[in-house]
């Protein structure tokens, strides 16, 4: 019988401060202390395996081992994901709705989405232009919130916009929140839950027409395993699940604008570039930046990797910004250098910032190619449709704050179309 390595155990009764503290890097500070991708530590009073790496990220996919049952504490759920929602399924009901939100991607679909971005933009712009200085995080939540509610088919008031991307933003805002931050996130999960619940009842009852191919239509009328349509309350955190994602991409368009202020001679070559390098550009601010620090899943049952016991029951967490700057996987992680995509063989366990593993078996998120079109279409707009100033302002970050936001949120002067 093979000997089972003993995992490196941290000695502290309980390092939650410590995550606070350390934010992104809390994981990968430990794996580089004791020379290991994988090392146990205790979190909330609760035992927790940590892992890092490609490796790592390969094992934590592997359905046979690893559940997403009740892996997400309930904090979570109440601001980010909704209670009892998709993330938290597994075998055949889950892969059963992830064809529901996968059915939305189809080719038609995102272009769809990439058209109403780029549209959206431009409906800002004469409005920009009249206005000493712009706040471009602000102003791309609630442009990806008037695009994420057109393409779901979601009615939107313009009274309401503001409201209902704050909303969004604050229920992912939330997931790595204590104290405030995470009261309001949960208020939020809570007015957005009983928006889009009437709209589905108005949908049900004839009162609203939802055409067929849109997100409102799908999660209306989805049946799932048992042939019953979901109960209204859980089509409604579904749908948001489509929503509030699409608006979380505010973020990657915040560092987008970072990354060009940072590295103006990216600004040169978007200007004439073609969608390969758009993607390339794209995935690598996905890739620098920090957006998610780690994932959750709990072992299914007692398995040995590595010669490391995994004990059934146990809560391990993967690290997802350390992954993303791996140095066995990327040359220089800490450098931005689209240029390494070039080459890239589109692993499914290397670049994982929405998740890894393959979209209709695994949990990685179904809205990864919806990030990139709205990334691509953001980016058209602000390299090669207007021109401004970005005036002395605070454009750090900060690794510790989950979710990291830049400081400033990106201010833009002097906006003009080209």
């Amino acid at each position: 019988m093979n000997a089972v390595t003993p995992v490196p155990r941290e000695k502290t009764l309980d390092n939650s401060l410590a995550l606070l503290k350390e934010g992104y890097h809390f994981i990968q500070n430990r794996c580089e202390t004791y020379g290991s991708d994988v090392f146990e530590t205790r979190l909330l009073g609760e035992k927790v395996i940590c892992m890092s790496g490609e490796e790592a990220a390969e094992l934590f996919y592997n359905k046979d081992k690893f559940t997403r049952k009740n892996a997400a504490p309930k904090r979570i759920q109440k601001t980010l994901f909704g209670e009892n929602a998709i993330q938290g399924m597994d075998g055949k009901a889950h892969e059963h709705r992830k064809q529901l939100f996968m059915s939305l991607m189809t080719e038609d679909r995102l272009q769809k989405l990439s058209d109403l971005t780029t549209e959206e933009w431009w409906a800002r712009l004469s409005l920009w232009e009249k206005e000493e200085e712009t706040v471009l995080f602000q102003e791309a939540k609630e442009v990806l919130c008037r695009v994420a509610c057109r393409w779901a088919g979601v009615p939107l008031e313009e009274e309401e916009v503001k409201e209902r991307a704050d909303d969004f933003w604050d229920m992912v805002d939330a997931f790595g929140a204590v104290g405030p931050r995470h009261r309001q996130g949960r208020k939020a999960r809570r007015r957005g839950e009983a928006w889009i619940k009437k709209i589905i009842h108005e949908v049900r009852d004839g009162e609203l027409e939802a055409e067929k191919d849109t997100a409102l239509y799908a999660m209306a009328f989805h049946r799932d395993l048992d042939g019953e349509h979901l109960d209204s309350q859980m089509a409604a955190i579904e749908l948001i699940n489509v929503l509030r994602p699409i608006v979380a991409i505010t973020n990657f368009i915040a560092f987008s604008a970072l990354a060009l202020h940072e590295h103006p001679e990216y600004r040169r070559k978007l200007q004439e570039a073609d969608d390969a390098f758009l993607e390339m550009f794209s995935q690598e601010v996905r890739r620098y930046y920090p957006f998610g620090p780690f994932l959750g899943a709990r072992v299914r049952r007692g398995f040995i990797w590595n010669d490391i016991k995994f004990e059934k029951g146990r809560l391990v967490l993967l690290d997802i910004y350390g992954t993303n700057h791996d140095p066995r996987l990327w040359e220089e992680p800490y450098k931005f250098y689209p240029e390494r995509f070039h080459e890239w063989n589109g692993g499914l366990f290397d670049l994982i910032p929405q998740g890894g593993g393959d979209y209709y078996k695994n949990h990685r998120c179904p809205g990864e190619w919806a990030t990139l079109r709205v990334m691509k279409a953001s980016l058209d707009f602000l390299t090669k449709d207007i021109i401004y100033q970005v005036p002395e302002q605070d454009l750090t970050y900060s690794t510790v704050r989950m979710p990291s936001v830049p400081e400033s949120g990106i201010i833009l002067s002097e906006i003009k179309r080209k």
